[in-house]
């Protein structure tokens, strides 16, 4: 008769991969444990050496104090540590791997051969396990410290290796974590080579020296210094000048006891602090320590180890927000006030106009006359004013310059005289009525602050949203240009030559034919610079840097879908992000021409990703609005 028990313990070797599941998850996992045990181990020079993006290889070696025999034997054991004696150790810790935690669930999937020596030991130890299976343990003459060889990471857990992305995907992820480590420790040298090229050569030096040798002498003039100490907490590091933010995401570092981790909350605390200084959409440079008891963290909240929590993160957020704000003082980071100019904007006097409180960009031209005296500017506004409605009642020009005017301007840049704002409004109600009833089409399209466009239509009133109309548009046609490969480039009088980091420049080269799709033209300059020749012709003028990065910025929030369709789902997303840039006044020209695009597009009423584009207000629903 069969047992009825179905319950029973799994063996070492499986619960060892179950385990590698949440510790090993690609290369990079495996480079980042190994580069903490050598940090640990008082190593002041480590070595990576990676073939195929680790897949094939990765060698980590280190001169720091290595194991004794037992030891090396015992570090792949399941729950082995040097570390943890009592259940108080845990909160305790300091030090980053565990060395025989990650190094069980390592040999778990990979192929990994050890030689270690410590100092006093004449003779040093060689281990190689296979999938958990040790092969070899004997002595062997090796240098003092640790070299460890993982090889064919994955090789008896097919389903995981297949699951891996290309080599450019996981060399970039390999650089994430190297350079993490690299920062948290600039007082240690680091060399990394792959494939037999070096990609870096650190020396030991200061934390501002790390930070300009991993991403480039420019960085030498936009770093600040920035430090805040408490009884609860201690902050250090280095942000960028607002000037240098950029538009890519990447260069946010927290380490907290020399960790690197990730925290939301914190970073909100960094952005709020540089608030008013940066543009909507622009991420500073930030490489921020904090040092506290670890009593007042949980790290053990994750796996991985990057995520902790703080026991009053209230605290941690404020002393933060108020290190990088002193730190923007104190460098004159914001722009300069300037004393001598009127800045009561509550109460202007009748000698000072709001005219320079108006960014030019959103000023009619009428408006944007110079001040020829302190007198004399109200006059000459008063003037304009004038001008705009003669003739308003025959001119349909006139019509659509009223309507656009009083659409598109900011209250504030009005004229500030009770009298003339009644004779202004009493003309404005007596437009709207006319316009309304206009039989031409021509002067019933005209824009509301540079976001809606509306238009009278046989059954009410049609509302066309501005930037999703765009996101329709540039949608269709980003996704032709990556199928057809044909986007038309605008030559740059000058090229720009632009410095990126290790892993965007790796993204680059697993995008590079959709890059070029899209109307970018570029050459490879040096190890991690591009030189820009051309641009996409029909992207709004700005900055080719701020454009490019943030292509990448998107490429890198999308590169997970676009391995499944890379014309939709990038072209979605690309649509996504510069429909923003269309977010500006537009001429009556300029309008038709959004129109016509829009309605021979596939979907005019829908974005790509189910937003509405149009919404129409019947005449029914005008008339419940006003009995309501």
């Amino acid at each position: 008769m069969p047992s009825s028990d179905i319950i029973q313990l799994l063996p070492d070797s499986i619960a060892n991969q179950i385990a590698a599941g949440e510790v090993v998850q690609r290369p990079a996992s495996v480079v980042k444990e190994l580069m903490e045990n050598a940090i640990d181990a008082k190593a002041t020079q480590v070595q990576v050496i990676l073939r195929e993006a680790g897949r094939t290889l990765i060698q980590v070696i280190d001169n720091g104090t290595g194991m004794s025999e037992t030891d090396a034997r015992m570090s792949f054991e399941r729950h082995a540590t040097s570390k943890i004696r009592q259940s108080e150790d845990l909160f305790r810790i300091r030090t980053m791997g565990f060395r025989g935690e990650a190094l069980a669930s390592i040999a778990a999937v990979a192929q990994v051969e050890l030689r270690t020596r410590r100092e006093e030991n004449e003779i040093g130890t060689l281990i190689r396990i296979d999938g958990s299976d040790i092969k070899t343990q004997e002595p062997v003459a090796c240098p003092k410290g640790t070299n460890f060889s993982i090889r064919n990471l994955f090789f008896n857990v097919p389903a995981r290796r297949n699951f891996l992305k290309s080599n450019s995907v996981e060399m970039r992820h390999v650089l994430d974590e190297f350079q993490r480590v690299a920062l948290a420790n600039p007082e240690v040298g680091f060399t990394l080579h792959h494939n037999d090229t070096e990609v870096f050569n650190l020396l030991p030096v200061k934390l501002v020296k790390r930070i300009i040798d991993i991403y480039g002498k420019s960085y030498r003039e936009q770093l600040a210094f920035c430090q805040e100490d408490t009884s609860y907490i201690k902050v250090r590091g280095y942000i960028g000048k607002p000037e240098f933010a950029r538009k890519t995401r990447g260069e946010q570092f927290f380490f907290v006891n020399d960790r690197f981790i990730k925290h939301n909350y914190m970073h909100h605390a960094v952005i709020s602090a540089f608030d008013g200084t940066i543009p909507e959409g622009s991420h500073p440079f930030y490489v921020l320590f904090i040092d506290i008891d670890p009593s007042h963290i949980d790290i053990n909240i994750h796996p991985t180890k990057t995520e902790i929590k703080f026991d009053d993160e209230r605290s941690v957020y404020a002393i933060i927000m108020a290190a990088v704000k002193k730190a923007v003082g104190v460098y004159n980071l914001s722009q300069s006030i300037d004393f001598e100019e009127n800045i009561n904007f509550l109460n202007p006097t009748p000698n000072e106009t709001n005219n320079n409180l108006i960014p030019r960009t959103v000023m009619p031209d009428w408006a944007a006359q110079p001040r020829k005296s302190e007198g004399g500017a109200s006059k000459s506004n008063l003037t304009n004013w004038s001008k705009l409605f003669e003739g308003l009642q025959n001119t349909e020009d006139r019509h659509r310059e009223l309507a656009a005017f009083e659409m598109n301007t900011p209250a504030v840049s009005r004229p500030v005289y009770q009298e003339q704002a009644k004779t202004v409004a009493s003309k404005v109600n007596r437009m709207a009525s006319e316009v309304v009833a206009a039989p031409e089409a021509d002067a019933l399209l005209f824009q509301l602050h540079n976001r809606y466009i509306l238009s009278q239509v046989k059954d009410g009133i049609m509302l066309i949203d501005q930037k999703a109309a765009y996101e329709r548009i540039l949608y269709e046609r980003y996704r032709k240009m990556l199928i057809n490969r044909n986007g038309a480039c605008q030559q740059l009088l000058f090229p720009k030559t632009i410095r990126l980091t290790h892993s965007d420049m790796q993204l680059v080269h697993e995008t590079k034919k959709e890059i070029r799709s899209l109307g970018f033209e570029f050459d490879e300059f040096g190890l991690n610079e591009l030189i820009i020749r051309g641009i996409p012709a029909d992207l709004p003028e700005e900055s080719e840097q701020d454009l490019f990065e943030e292509l990448i910025e998107q490429l890198k929030q999308s590169y997970s879908d676009l391995k499944l369709n890379k014309p939709e789902s990038l072209s979605r997303s690309l649509a996504k992000r510069f429909s923003v840039r269309y977010a500006v006044k537009l001429s009556h020209m300029e309008i038709h021409t959004l129109m016509n695009q829009l309605f021979s597009s596939s979907d005019p009423n829908r974005t790509p990703g189910g937003e509405p584009i149009i919404v129409l207000l019947t005449m029914d629903k005008l008339a419940n609005i006003f009995r309501n």
